[in-house]
């Protein structure tokens, strides 16, 4: 999967997981909340490979993971994810709550309320995580 794919990936799990929410539907609207969020990380991860290049069989390695701060760390955002998290306090508190998600979440009960916290940490317009992540991308 490319880099290009796995952006289009990001935002079509979020607008599948508002879809959801919208249809009352919140455990599979907060997994897909989540997983645009693994997509979008592992975006920028792509971006980090150089064409032609062999890439890092390190890399590769810690990318194949469903942790989302794993995922921060293998993208080489951390330090710029604590610079924004020290400007912003609302994608402070989202961050906060969207690492939370595993991949384990398709296999758990969520409610309405918590569903539609996590499609809003995801993707709001202003302080949204998957809003940040573009900028990376």
């Amino acid at each position: 999967m490319n880099r290009k794919e796995l952006q289009i990936l990001a935002s079509l799990r979020l607008a599948e997981a508002k879809s959801l929410l919208n249809a009352n539907l919140p455990d599979g609207a907060y997994y897909l909340a989540g997983y645009s969020v693994e997509c979008g990380l592992k975006a920028c991860i792509a971006k980090r490979t150089r064409l032609h290049d062999s890439p890092d069989k390190k890399i590769v390695e810690a990318s194949h993971t469903h942790n989302l701060k794993d995922l921060v760390r293998v993208a080489n955002l951390e330090l710029t994810r604590l610079e924004q998290a020290t400007k912003d306090s609302v994608f402070r508190d989202y961050w906060d709550l969207v690492q939370q998600w595993s991949e384990q979440s398709r296999y758990r009960r969520h409610n309405n309320t918590d569903a539609k916290y996590l499609v809003e940490a995801v993707g709001s317009t202003r302080h949204g995580v998957l809003r940040w992540i573009k900028q990376h991308w």
